[in-house]
């Protein structure tokens, strides 16, 4: 079996959480056995992980033919892809692209990031999805979140392959429920769903905001929980770097109000009152971090609270292994990772009861969001009884161990075969 997977992210080179779940899922389904994975990305840098996968770039793809030799492409692009590869594409090209910007190899420029231009760059994708379909042999499409769906789209219409289209956020979530149909995401997602003959969900939470939020039929829709890569040698063995003996208590992700970052603010405040030998890291960026900065400013706390910015790979490790707790206060996670990263580091965990991984996760603790009471004593549990934390941290990090992207790459390849009627 053959699948042709559109992406946006691929690590190393990470932006958010949809680059290293592709890349769990395309591993798990590669390990199989069963199932050979392309995957397209914008704009691959050529140090991409790719041992296991064959990448095509779409900035890579010709749309318009332009009369060059082998070694120009071999200059051009050799660091990142065959030159074969180019040359085949372009006698894939099936319509008038001319009216396109593309540079002198007939490429259209992706920037491979979140541009300002996002939306023209998505169209952009679903264009060249169209050769690239053209060019390879597959049984069916994979979609990884909203940016690719137009591209998964044209894919099947070139090629009249099923489609499975993956749901790792909707905007329904991101804006708290405020979005209509007027907003150019919720229009994509929505097309996305209804050219789709399955729709994978990154939880049951998930799942019932695409059925009834978007109204899609519950038949073809599925929850496919998310995993977590297993620690590397070298995380496992990381020396914590501690400046102090006080307890911290973690906030990793983006601040924004669909995180919960406001509630957190506020029982972090609570817990303080009772528990001053600890002090509170708001790790990450986003619309709210002023505000936040303020919030805590206002609250007196600035001397306890502290702002990191965005963390980078082995840095989110590095802030795990210093941490004593670890707060996901999400308003709406239609999975949320990061705690079971914190897990395997040895970190217990709080976790919204709105978060798609609390359907899979019982060795952490479980608040509403919106129980600031409850989530500030759940704090201050974790770093004055030292059972409790002990308990948690074991048994956290044994159940995180079982969660692996082998058996959700197992369960995403039984999913295909029932879908192209093979089982």
């Amino acid at each position: 079996m053959k699948a042709l997977m559109f992406g946006w992210e691929w690590p190393p080179h990470i932006l958010g959480g949809l680059g290293p779940a592709s890349y769990g899922i395309v591993r798990g389904v590669v390990n199989t056995g069963c199932c050979d994975v392309t995957f397209v990305l914008p704009k691959p840098q050529g140090d991409e992980k790719k041992d296991f996968v064959h990448i095509i770039g779409a900035a890579n793809t010709p749309v318009v033919w332009r009369d060059v030799d082998w070694n120009y492409v071999q200059q051009r692009f050799g660091y990142c892809m065959d030159p074969q590869e180019y040359f085949d594409l372009r006698n894939c090209i099936y319509a008038d692209f001319s009216n396109l910007y593309t540079n002198d190899l007939g490429c259209i420029e992706f920037s491979g990031r979140y541009p300002k231009n996002l939306l023209e760059e998505i169209n952009n994708y679903s264009i060249v999805a169209g050769v690239i379909a053209r060019k390879e042999s597959f049984d069916i499409i994979h979609a990884h979140d909203w940016l690719t769906y137009p591209a998964g789209i044209h894919a099947k219409q070139v090629s009249g392959k099923p489609l499975v289209i993956h749901v790792h956020a909707t905007q329904y979530d991101r804006t708290r429920g405020m979005c209509d149909a007027g907003d150019p995401t919720f229009q994509i997602e929505l097309d996305g769903m209804n050219h789709a003959d399955l729709i994978m969900c990154v939880s049951e939470l998930t799942r019932q905001t695409v059925i009834n939020k978007y109204h899609q039929d519950p038949n073809k829709c599925i929850a496919m929980h998310n995993a977590v890569e297993p620690m590397s040698p070298d995380v496992l063995n990381m020396e914590a770097k501690r400046g102090t003996d006080e307890k911290v208590i973690t906030f990793l992700g983006r601040i924004t109000a669909q995180k919960g970052c406001e509630y957190f603010v506020e029982a972090a405040a609570r817990c303080l009152q009772k528990a001053p030998n600890a002090r509170v890291v708001m790790a990450g960026n986003g619309d709210l971090m002023e505000s936040m900065i303020r919030l805590v400013a206002k609250k007196g706390l600035a001397d306890r609270f502290h702002f990191t910015g965005f963390l980078h790979g082995k840095q989110v490790y590095e802030m795990f292994k210093v941490s004593d707790v670890y707060v996901m206060p999400s308003v709406s996670e239609p999975f949320g990772i990061s705690p079971l990263e914190a897990m395997q580091c040895g970190v217990p965990s709080i976790i919204s009861k709105q978060s798609g991984c609390g359907e899979i996760l019982d060795n952490c603790i479980k608040v509403d969001y919106w129980d600031i009471d409850a989530m500030a004593d759940a704090m201050y549990a974790l770093i004055t009884y030292p059972a409790l934390h002990k308990y948690l941290q074991e048994k956290g990090r044994d159940e995180v161990n079982q969660i692996t992207w082998e058996k959700v790459g197992q369960r995403v390849v039984n999913a295909y075969k029932r879908l192209l009627g093979w089982q």
